[in-house]
């Protein structure tokens, strides 16, 4: 087993926000390699926010954001499981970052599912159309097809869009990560954004 430095274990517990002991334990297990333990601390708390995906969350936060001096605003209704947790600032963070990603990447839909299916057949239309020209099998277009819808559901579903502070990570991630921190269960619940000058 690898011999860690405390100082490793405190850099990775105030870049991770886990445990010691978890710090410990990951640092060891990836001998000593600060980013696969990070790595390794991530899937543990993606693990356990799971696990905690069952309970419910009432309790919450309704955070607004403006940016750019007015020209844009947003507001995400974020839930928990407890008033206490509601309002600690670690909450409050995960709150303002959800907002932040609205306000900069423009989702049009929180999740996936929740995409009409009139604009999914839409959107195959289009790319059918994109690809009328190209001589290629009809298996080899549906599967492109199906690649560019999904960069579709990445681009327009805030949980899908990559984070951006970070774009190793998606939204979920994000989420995941503060459920494994925080240890109640945590749902995005809505958002909306405005722009100046925009229509509605």
């Amino acid at each position: 087993m690898a011999d860690i430095s405390k100082e490793l274990v405190k850099d990775l517990r105030e870049k991770s926000g886990a445990g010691m002991g978890d710090c410990l334990k990951a640092l060891q297990e990836t001998g000593g390699n600060m980013e696969k333990a990070m790595e390794v601390l991530r899937q543990r708390g993606i693990a356990s926010a799971d696990k905690r995906g069952a309970r419910t969350a009432k309790e919450g936060l309704v955070y607004a954001y403006i940016h750019g001096g007015g020209k844009v605003g947003t507001m995400v209704e974020i839930n928990c499981e407890t008033d206490f947790v509601a309002r600690t600032k670690e909450f409050e963070d995960l709150c303002k970052e959800v907002a932040m990603q609205v306000a900069a990447m423009a989702p049009r839909y929180l999740k996936r599912e929740e995409v009409p299916a009139e604009i999914v057949a839409k959107e195959k239309e289009i790319y059918k159309i994109q690809m009328a020209d190209q001589k290629k099998p009809a298996n080899v277009v549906e599967k492109i097809i199906e690649g560019k819808l999904e960069k579709f559901y990445k681009d327009n579903c805030l949980m899908e869009q990559s984070y951006i502070k970070d774009d190793t990570k998606t939204i979920d991630i994000v989420v995941k990560e503060a459920i494994g921190k925080i240890g109640e269960n945590i749902v995005v619940k809505r958002f909306t954004r405005f722009a100046l000058g925009e229509s509605i």
